[in-house]
């Protein structure tokens, strides 16, 4: 057993163990919820955008639809004059918008919400990066050989 400094090598071996799972797995973690989170949303303003392209057709005039009052309460409701609906835009406020100013938000919302999940994908493939550092700094610590991996990119 070595010491460098005021840590044995089994001590740093924790450390970095620990770090990998307190911080890196966990921040990753995060990260991976967020961006299921705003593919989700993606997916809803995709069924809305589907909803109401069906809506424009001529011979939908009325709808009829069951609302939620709610706790998971529902109610049947006819809506006779479909030409406008109300959006969610966020931080609980709707927009009553026609069709086509509805599907103009939807593209561009859906544009950006794309744009997140790139950063969010990019941040994950950071934290997997830094995983993969820390465990091949852990290898070396242990004087493991080198895994596959490593070797692969050697012989390139």
């Amino acid at each position: 057993m070595t010491t460098v400094g005021k840590y044995s090598d089994e001590e740093k071996v924790l450390q970095y163990e620990t770090f990998i799972s307190d911080v890196l797995k966990r921040d990753l973690e995060r990260v991976l919820k967020q961006r299921d989170e705003v593919y989700e949303k993606i997916a809803q303003y995709v069924q809305l955008k589907n909803t109401i392209e069906s809506l424009k057709e001529p011979e939908m005039r009325g709808l009829k639809t069951e609302i939620d009052i709610g706790c998971n309460f529902y109610v049947q409701a006819h809506v006779e004059d479909s030409s406008k609906i109300f959006v969610a835009v966020g931080y609980g406020f709707f927009v009553e918008l026609t069709h086509s100013e509805a599907l103009k938000f939807i593209a561009k919302k859906t544009n950006q919400l794309i744009a997140h999940t790139e950063v969010l994908t990019k941040d994950s493939a950071k934290i997997k990066a830094n995983i993969r550092m820390v465990l091949e700094g852990l290898r070396e610590l242990q004087g493991l050989p080198d895994g596959p991996e490593t070797k692969r990119r050697d012989a390139l």
